[in-house]
């Protein structure tokens, strides 16, 4: 594993531990040339599954994409990067589960939603607003509303 601070492939584990949905391993790393210390994660190779944006086109399923996603709607918010890593997971694991290797983009944006809604609904109202694309105060209204409901 090379340091991402000096490139060294002299790097060694410190600690390793399953992630709280036993999914991963999160494994704790110090480069021996530099001292710097990091986290990565292993996880079994998915079969890779394409998402069917909404003009068409199909592109690979991106974890980063989805990820950025979260962290954007989560920013400054008591969310640990672990509980939305397993978020990704847990969409990756639904999808492979139903044996579709298309899923259509919009499916995707729904289960983060209601994932985020159990979650921070701060988060949730957040990603909403990028995802339905609110274009007036009245669709915030709608799920504030929605919110208060459940």
């Amino acid at each position: 594993m090379k340091c991402p601070f000096c490139s060294s492939e002299s790097t060694r584990v410190l600690d390793s531990r399953p992630t709280e949905d036993n999914t991963s391993i999160r494994r704790r790393r110090e480069c021996e040339d530099c001292g710097g210390r990091f986290t990565t994660y292993e996880r079994y190779e998915r079969l890779p599954f394409f998402v069917i944006k909404k003009d068409g086109r199909r592109e690979r399923f991106s974890r980063e994409k989805v990820m950025n996603g979260l962290l954007r709607a989560c920013e400054k918010r008591p969310i640990s990067l672990e509980r939305l890593s397993s978020i990704v997971d847990s969409i990756e694991d639904e999808v492979t589960r139903s044996g579709r290797h298309e899923v259509l983009s919009q499916e995707i944006g729904e289960m983060i939603m209601a994932k985020l809604k159990l979650l921070d609904r701060v988060a949730y109202v957040r990603f909403a607003s990028v995802y339905k694309e609110f274009r007036d105060i009245d669709h915030f209204v709608d799920i504030i509303k929605e919110l208060k409901n459940d």
